[in-house]
């Protein structure tokens, strides 16, 4: 069993950055595909990033594409995303979540759990 804590939310501008971080506890990190999801007020639960096991293979949802980057330290058994030039559209909690195949990365409906997850509120 593992547990992801997401942390590093916070209020920022429109046009600020943001780091996320998930910590992973229990089984293997480095074995594990990784993802961020985030889930905006009204709104259905959407797939941000996801990156292999290694950090060789990454992919971002186009609203995302260009702006925000995930990264791993599997030393640490840790997973970013950072944010740049957040609007206010990028305002929802984000949750990670882990995964074995790449190709069903970006279904949330694969997922039984789902941590607290960490707030990012941008401001216009």
């Amino acid at each position: 069993q593992v547990q992801l804590v997401e942390s590093g939310g916070g209020l920022v501008q429109a046009g600020g950055s943001l780091r996320l971080s998930c910590a992973a506890s229990g089984r293997t990190f480095s074995g594990y595909a990784m993802g961020w999801f985030r889930q905006a007020p009204g709104k259905e639960r959407e797939f941000v990033a996801y990156i292999s096991s290694s950090g060789n293979l990454v992919d971002y949802a186009d609203s995302v594409k260009g702006r925000f980057t995930i990264s791993r330290d599997n030393g640490k058994k840790t997973m970013y995303l950072q944010m740049n030039s957040l609007q206010p559209e990028d305002t929802a909690v984000y949750y990670c979540q882990q995964g074995v195949n790449l190709a069903t990365m970006r279904d949330t409906g694969k997922y039984d759990y789902w941590g607290q997850g960490t707030q990012v509120t941008v401001s216009s």
